[in-house]
């Protein structure tokens, strides 16, 4: 019998296919008719929940740092803020991807097997989902000839991110299709309940941002796209509520355990960056208590609270330059001291929904459209975390009020996006939005680096596809434009 459903791929970059199981998952769901191949339901949440968990971290570790949200304290020296990304700094992303592309593989021959083809269609939008990840932070990878090891395939060859974009795309329009049709899910299903609608407007959000991505690339003329489906919801259904979007609930209960086993481990040494704490002040934003708490400064001897106040990103190292205590992370907003009480992970929010919109209607001079969208996407990003209330008055603020800029829209897209995998990240390559400081201690002369290298061992164990796809990037370096920024 072959037990598919959890793969640790053992040297990641061959994508093997050698079975182990997930310890929080070791229940499979089979067919005793059927012993060799497992339910494409049952390979639905053990997917989801690793996914969301592991990214909610890197975000933590990754994201917050290279995007000015928060940073490890003290930071005596380099570090991802300072642009210091080492050669290894992707290799969690590759496995991981991999990891649970296996599983979406898997998912894909059941849903044939049972003839059950809405799997067909949530695996398509599963794999987009991962894949958009895991090539818009390597550029070129491994897709139509990877985990194929076990049909001899062991050096797969790197697909061109323009291949990958163009088969993802088609493979979310047909997804899209599929869901209209009349079949059923069952199983169990951690993000949606087996709701079919949920999942095709999660498919089309994720349809909008692959296109949205390409906006550089006019051949793929991604926003008169975007446009279409705006201009017919039926056809195109996206998210239009925090209730529809993609945020995983979890409640620390086993098997879905918060992302850190410790509350300590998310809150200590741990500072917010001063761009991202000075952007929610200046807005007066009501996120402020949820994602952290204020700073301290001593009085006479005394702590006193003074606001919120984080410390700048890539400074010189020396802590003796802060005569405060800065603003840290909220603990509950990750993490409770009380096991039970739920959480959000971000897969895709509604907010992004909205923030694309406005960007397509500022394109096209819309710019009243534009402003509704943003509106919308602030509020939503606002009101997607638990206890977020919108302010009644959030828009006569002088910074909150729509300008017509596409520097506007991202910079509130960015706030947007926080807890978000690498979507910063990703979006600020895009756009070069929020315009984020820069100090004498970044590396790299300050510019923002572009890209993970690849993993370590496939210079080892496929080099010769690994030094065709190094030198078709322009470089295996962290400085290399992918494809869709140039």
């Amino acid at each position: 019998m072959k037990t598919k459903l959890y793969h640790m791929l053992g040297v990641a970059t061959l994508l093997a296919c050698m079975p182990s199981c997930t310890k929080n998952f070791e229940a499979l769901n089979i067919d005793p008719n059927r012993i060799d191949k497992v339910t494409p339901g049952s390979l639905l949440t053990p997917t989801i929940y690793g996914m969301s968990t592991y990214f909610t971290v890197r975000s933590y570790d990754f994201t917050w740092q290279i995007m000015q949200v928060g940073l490890p304290n003290p930071s005596a020296a380099l570090g991802v803020h300072r642009y210091d990304i080492t050669e290894t700094a992707g290799n969690g992303t590759w496995n991981t991807c991999y990891r649970w592309l296996r599983n979406i593989r898997e998912m894909q021959e059941a849903a044939v097997t049972y003839d059950q083809p809405m799997y067909q269609a949530v695996a398509f939008t599963l794999q987009a989902y991962i894949m958009g990840i895991l090539t818009d932070s390597f550029g070129d990878v491994p897709f139509s000839e990877a985990l194929q090891a076990e049909e001899g395939i062991n050096r797969p060859k790197f697909d061109t991110q323009e291949e990958i974009y163009t088969q993802l795309i088609a493979n979310l329009e047909e997804a899209n299709t599929i869901y209209a049709g009349s079949g059923i899910m069952e199983g169990d299903d951690l993000l949606y309940a087996n709701n079919k609608t949920r999942w095709r407007k999660f498919n089309n959000s994720l349809l909008m941002r692959l296109l949205l991505r390409l906006s550089k690339r006019t051949e793929f003329d991604s926003y008169s796209r975007i446009q279409n489906m705006v201009d017919n919801p039926d056809t195109y259904p996206v998210f239009v509520s925090n209730e529809e979007a993609a945020l995983v609930t979890i409640t620390g209960n086993p098997p879905y355990n918060y992302a850190w086993a410790r509350r300590q481990d998310y809150v200590n040494f741990e500072a917010m960056a001063s761009f991202f704490v000075d952007l929610l002040n200046e807005l007066d934003d009501p996120r402020r208590p949820l994602f952290m708490t204020q700073a301290s400064q001593l009085v006479d001897g005394q702590p006193q609270q003074i606001g919120y106040v984080g410390i700048p990103s890539a400074h010189s190292g020396d802590a003796s330059q802060f005569n405060y205590n800065p603003s840290t992370p909220n603990g509950n907003l990750m993490i409770y001291d009380n096991i039970g009480t739920p959480i959000k992970e971000v897969m895709m929010g509604y907010a992004e929904v909205e923030f694309i919109k406005a960007e397509v209607a500022l394109h096209f001079g819309d710019v009243e459209a534009a402003e509704a969208a943003y509106k919308k996407g602030v509020e939503a990003a606002i009101t997607q975390w638990i206890g977020g209330q919108m302010p009644t008055d959030y828009f006569d603020n002088e910074a909150a009020q729509f300008n017509g800029t596409l520097e506007q829209i991202m910079t509130q897209k960015y706030l947007a996006l926080f807890f978000n995998d690498y979507q910063q990240w990703f979006e600020y390559r895009r756009t070069g939005f929020p315009v984020l400081p820069t100090t004498e201690y970044m590396l790299h002369d300050g510019i923002m680096p572009t890209r993970f290298m690849y993993h370590n061992d496939v210079r080892r164990f496929n080099p010769e596809n690994y030094q065709a796809a190094a030198e078709r990037i322009g470089g295996d370096n962290v400085m290399t434009k992918v494809w869709w920024e140039k």
